[in-house]
């Protein structure tokens, strides 16, 4: 048929100029000359369809004479094989994902975070015998300065498949290596944070080992990570084990409110570590035995335009402790906030009042003896506040501050009746995934009846995130 058709086309060609000459040659009128066009027009058409179908019919012999594979993929045959250097890259990524994928054992991903941190410092003489010193020692030594990376850490994510009742299973589990000593050879792993969280929805169930839940938010640095800002300066931030319960409500589409309530495992207070210690009287050689707190908070925010957002959330901390015959209450009272007018600059901390805080990270004086020989706990006020400077998507600075204001009737000669921090720091991405950072500032602890204590640290960073 093909054949057939391809003759044909000569002949039709011919008939067509032969009959314009003719009607060239004996001066035909113009009605003449329309039809002939008109004819010309409904030939030129017949032979368009023609080769169509001759186009068609060749598509079904290259069907018919594919191997089966090649038919279940009807781009194959317009895919142009690759040549030997594209066939090179594609094999060196396959390698690659072979050698960057990480399986659990139950066939879920898990993804690897975290970043390499170099830090190089400098303390002054109330060092407290301390890299990071969280308050000025009483008694002064010298200075003191180094280098190290046991501020580095290392996360895993995980995301589980569909679970009880529809829900999403997720988790991390987060370490660095600010265990063991100062020693360059005795940096031991230690666990951060960890938790398993299952979300319905807009209601999530949590159990893990985190931050406080009515402190849940921090001071951007990169100089204070294995111990973080302002410990004992108005940030509670230890990390305990915990239960809690999230449930998001929805306030249109700019605006909402986020409840959480839990079971905290509050810090026991009969241990002492580099952090926390001070040159001093020490709150007491009795054991506090520490008991479950409860913990609640709530959280109004709105959103406007691409980068606005404010956030300010109320909670509270209830638990009571025990020293033999007495009884220890511990109520803590909060006020958080996060508040970003535009992309320029970001305004965020917390306020507490409340008595011992040493159970969720404050300055380790707690509780005292009372006249008479009975124990109390120490009344204390404090926060913390920073402001954020994103000048580009490369450079940020920040400054922060925060103190912890006990009680002075509920403390004897020699204990902290206040500390302070204040500190700065840049922040630059010399690459998408590295970043340096300068930080400096200053601890002022108040001993009663000793006065002042000030200690200057200063600070470079160097953070390869992952």
């Amino acid at each position: 048929m093909i054949s057939n058709l391809t003759r044909r086309d000569p002949i039709y060609l011919a008939a067509i100029l032969f009959w314009c000459v003719a009607v060239a040659a004996r001066g035909q009128d113009t009605a003449e000359m329309r039809e002939v066009l008109t004819r010309l027009d409904r030939l030129e058409k017949d032979n368009q369809a023609l080769t169509e179908e001759i186009r068609a019919l060749r598509q079904q012999l290259a069907a018919a004479s594919r191997p089966p594979n090649a038919a279940a993929d009807p781009q194959s045959a317009s895919t142009p094989a690759p040549t030997a250097e594209e066939a090179a890259v594609q094999q060196n990524r396959i390698d690659e994902l072979a050698q960057t994928k990480v399986e659990a054992s139950q066939k879920f991903p898990i993804r690897i975070t975290g970043m390499a941190l170099f830090n190089a410092y400098r303390n002054g003489n109330d060092n407290n015998q301390s890299e990071n010193p969280t308050i000025a020692s009483l008694t002064p030594g010298a200075a003191t300065g180094g280098g190290t990376l046991r501020q580095t850490t290392l996360g895993l994510l995980f995301n589980g498949p569909a679970t009880f009742l529809g829900g999403n299973v997720t988790g991390s589990v987060y370490f660095d290596f600010y265990g063991g000593s100062t020693a360059s050879l005795n940096h031991l792993a230690r666990l951060r944070t960890a938790d398993i969280t299952l979300d319905w929805g807009n209601t999530s169930l949590l159990v893990g080992q985190e931050k406080p839940i009515i402190s849940p938010r921090d001071p951007d640095s990169l100089a204070q990570v294995g111990v973080l800002p302002l410990t004992g300066s108005g940030n509670l931030w230890l990390w305990q084990p915990q239960v809690r319960l999230g449930q998001r409500i929805s306030l249109g589409g700019d605006a909402g409110l986020t409840a959480q309530v839990g079971v905290f495992q509050t810090s026991s207070l009969d241990t002492a570590s580099d952090q926390y210690s001070y040159a001093g009287p020490v709150p007491t050689q009795q054991m506090e035995n520490s008991s479950p707190g409860a913990e609640a908070r709530l959280m109004l925010w709105r959103r406007w335009g691409e980068t606005g957002r404010l956030e300010i959330a109320g909670g509270f901390h209830v638990n009571r402790n025990h020293i033999g015959e007495y009884s220890l209450p511990s109520n803590i009272y909060s006020l958080d906030w996060f508040f970003r007018p535009n992309p320029k600059i970001e305004f965020s901390g917390m306020f507490f009042h409340g008595r011992n805080v040493a159970v969720l990270g404050g300055l380790q004086q707690g509780y005292q003896v009372l006249p008479g020989g009975g124990w109390g706990s120490v009344g204390s006020n404090g926060g913390w506040a920073q402001l954020r400077f994103p000048v580009t998507r490369r450079l940020a600075f920040d400054v922060y501050g925060g103190q912890q204001d006990d009680v002075n009737a509920d403390l004897l000669p020699g204990y902290i009746g206040k500390n302070q921090a204040y500190f700065a720091n840049a922040m630059y991405r010399i690459a998408p995934n590295v970043i340096v950072s300068l930080e400096s500032g200053q601890v002022r602890t108040l001993y009663l009846q000793y006065g002042n204590r000030l200690n200057n640290h200063y600070d470079l960073g160097v953070a390869y995130l992952f």
